[in-house]
């Protein structure tokens, strides 16, 4: 699944601070080669360089959804 910029992802990957961590692919850059890396922006940093199979689309609802809940009533 490639992905696009403003798309919510999760980060996969062991070596990186930001493990499991949902953020937003800020840039998308391809190598000569074809091949697809992200940089990924969190709310304490950001990750570049990722490749796509490090990443996992994220739900549409945002984390900090608390707010948007109070809103509905019926």
């Amino acid at each position: 699944m490639t992905f696009e910029e403003d798309d919510r992802v999760v980060l996969h990957d062991e070596h990186s601070e930001f493990d499991g961590e949902t953020g937003t692919v800020s840039q998308t850059m391809e190598s000569m080669f074809g091949d697809v890396t992200y940089t990924i922006s969190f709310e304490d940093g950001q990750e570049a360089g990722v490749p796509e199979d490090a990443l996992e689309a994220a739900d549409d609802e945002p984390e900090d959804d608390e707010a948007d809940g109070e809103d509905v009533e019926e």
